[in-house]
């Protein structure tokens, strides 16, 4: 029997519309405007919708899963199952965990892994490094989303500092070249200032003086150039400052060699929030000025920024409660992106269509993602199901991260994620993740 979705409203390229959608066998088969035949209604389980928005399951293009080798902080299991309890349904993990994912083997390793305990459809970067550019040219192009760069801080050797490294990566033409991009001298010596006036104990609003616009700037301009001249297909992740808007197009996405990424956080938080939030807001590139903001939530509007996503990194309670140079970059989102998205949409800043095009075509569109992000008939069932409506309130509670905190504790959203469908089958409604795993692979079409 298949299921009916009746009577929501679905928002989809560019559209917003009352409609059903019929669901069988993983994938969407029928879409119904306005009234749906009472044969339909007769034959197949119907799942009520009045009220509530039908909308493409989130596609998460950045996303730190801890697994393997850091899972004390988090897993793939336990992080896809927060993913889907956020309306979620696939998403694409960085390589730097241990071992990093800068080997086939490694990566082999880590599919290996989310074939057995991922809850959410899942992808992995490949990560580059100054001395694998043999392992890039090997690579099975359709079973990885992108080649993973940090040209700026990272863990272990994944800092790609080498000009004539950067240029052999950037020849690659058949994947994207997703970047971390912040200049690591001046980050080097904007630190070493701060710390011979506090040492150890710098105050957690100096982060984003530490790690500045300067050098966001300038790690991100020299990626742009040596991207045109390269004609690189260029993927510039959780971009923050009001002067990188100026590197960007607002060119039809499709039609882009150069995109960028925003984060949900950088879109919601200011500097202003370090006195509250402290280390718990403390991430890379860092949360910036409200003029920093603006520009941000301006160019996504404008289609300069075409990603938002979430940079997922959750670390433990105690790893970020250390002094400022000691304590760890990043914090949990997953579980709540869209949640901050429709906040965003009800305060006027974005429309629904804006948020489903950002978060589910776009991706879907970049990556060359095969039949998701989009509800068409034949594509996977891929779908979130959101009650405008009801509200949410971050507690600990119902906090799904195995980190077990997160910076939004306290906000109450006027929006509830009601259900999640993937490939076909609820596995997230009324607060409950199932249990019977329906997560696949996603491959690509580069």
């Amino acid at each position: 029997m298949a299921t009916l979705l009746h009577n929501g409203t679905i928002v989809n390229e560019g559209e917003q519309f009352q409609g059903s959608i019929l669901i069988e066998n993983e994938c969407i088969t029928e879409i119904f405007r306005g009234n749906v035949p009472e044969q339909v209604l007769q034959n197949n389980m119907v799942i009520s919708c009045d009220g509530k928005l039908l909308l493409p399951g989130i596609i998460d293009d950045q996303v730190h899963f801890r697994e393997p080798g850091l899972t004390h902080k988090g897993s793939i299991e336990t992080e896809s199952k927060a993913a889907l309890a956020g309306g979620v349904t696939t998403f694409m993990d960085m390589p730097n965990v241990a071992p990093q994912t800068t080997t086939i083997e490694n990566l082999e390793q880590k599919l290996a892994i989310a074939s057995q305990t991922a809850y959410a459809n899942y992808a992995f970067y490949f990560g580059a490094t100054n001395t694998n550019i043999d392992q890039l040219h090997a690579l099975d192009k359709s079973l990885v989303c992108g080649i993973k760069v940090f040209m700026g801080s990272s863990t272990g050797n994944m800092l790609v500092d080498g000009e004539q490294t950067l240029r052999q990566i950037f020849s690659e033409k058949d994947l994207p070249i997703a970047i971390h991009s912040e200049d690591e001298a001046t980050i080097k010596a904007n630190l070493a200032s701060y710390m011979a006036q506090y040492g150890d104990e710098i105050p957690f609003d100096c982060h984003p003086k530490i790690r500045s616009n300067e050098a966001c700037f300038i790690s991100t301009k020299k990626a742009v150039d040596l991207a045109k001249q390269c004609d690189t297909r260029l993927h510039i992740l959780h971009i923050t400052t009001a002067e990188e808007m100026e590197l960007l197009s607002n060119a039809n996405m499709a039609d882009k060699r150069i995109t960028a990424e925003v984060c949900v956080h950088h879109l919601w938080f200011t500097d202003d929030d370090y006195a509250q939030k402290g280390a718990f807001i403390k991430c890379n590139p860092a949360v910036k000025s409200l003029k920093d903001r603006e520009a941000l939530r301006k160019a996504l509007n404008e289609g300069r920024i075409d990603i938002v996503a979430t940079d997922h990194a959750p670390h433990t309670i105690e790893e970020k409660l250390r002094p400022y140079t000691k304590s760890a970059s990043g914090m949990p989102l997953v579980q709540h992106s869209l949640l901050v998205m429709l906040e965003l949409y009800k305060q006027g800043v974005v429309t629904l269509p804006l948020i489903v095009q950002k978060m589910c075509h776009n991706p879907a569109i970049l990556f060359g993602i095969q039949k998701r992000g989009f509800l068409r008939k034949g594509y996977k069932a891929d779908i979130a199901v959101v009650d405008l409506q009801g509200t949410t309130t971050v507690t600990k509670e119902n906090i799904a991260y195995k980190c077990g905190w997160s910076p939004l504790e306290g906000q109450t959203f006027s929006a509830k994620i009601d259900k999640t469908f993937l490939n076909g089958t609820c596995v997230y409604s009324d607060g409950k993740i199932a249990e019977n795993r329906m997560a696949q692979q996603v491959t690509f079409t580069h």
